[in-house]
């Protein structure tokens, strides 16, 4: 029985996927490549995001690429994502559930709290961990710290999320998972995972 639910921020109650698309495009653009749109974006995710770019390119990263492209990518993100909001139902999502409520982002824990209290729904949650090193990796050894700080058994835990990346994480700490399509993921690829997949937010908590 699900008595806590962890919740991703980007692309999952946050839906920025035009932000993500947009900034994408501009720290590509020196590289004179086609702008993607979220089909196209979505076609090559991938955690870690390096691996992603080198798709992109066609070719691996060069030594000090990763961090310029990083860096430009933020700076264009947080100003983009200004425009964005929450998704649809993530309001009556968050309220319609009677557990305990977390959040765990591979967002830059610093930009990360003070977006999630500008919507006022800081209260929902008994946790909110963004990253406070390097972003673009992998999100298993981060859920593992939040779950130990939760000091909540695995078990009962449900991650909501809308990446492979998420699906994987879970796994990784033993909690279950259902994965959303609102995001940064292909249904493809998130079906690929064996875990459930879900359109809404609301049809995600159906499995807690």
């Amino acid at each position: 029985m699900t008595k806590h639910i962890i919740w991703d921020w980007n692309g999952t109650l946050f839906h920025d996927i035009d932000a993500v698309v947009g900034a994408t495009n501009e720290v590509f653009r020196a590289y004179s490549l086609p702008a993607l749109d979220a089909d196209g974006f979505r076609a090559v995710y991938t955690r870690p995001i390096w691996v992603a770019y080198e798709r992109l390119l066609g070719r691996p990263l060069e030594e000090g690429e990763w961090e310029l492209l990083d860096d430009g990518f933020h700076e264009h993100y947080f100003r983009l994502s200004a425009a964005c909001g929450l998704a649809a139902d993530a309001l009556a999502s968050l309220a319609g559930w009677v557990g305990t409520q977390s959040l765990c982002s591979m967002a830059p824990h610093a930009h990360l709290v003070p977006l999630v209290e500008s919507f006022g729904i800081t209260r929902h949650f008994t946790r909110v961990d963004g990253l406070l090193g390097l972003t673009g990796g992998e999100k298993a050894v981060h859920m593992t710290a939040h779950i130990e700080a939760l000091g909540l058994p695995p078990g009962d835990i449900l991650v909501i999320g809308d990446s492979v990346d998420d699906g994987l994480a879970a796994r990784h700490v033993g909690a279950k998972a259902v994965l959303y399509t609102g995001g940064m993921s292909t249904r493809a690829e998130l079906e690929a995972t064996g875990l459930p997949v879900v359109d809404t937010l609301a049809e995600a908590l159906r499995h807690a």
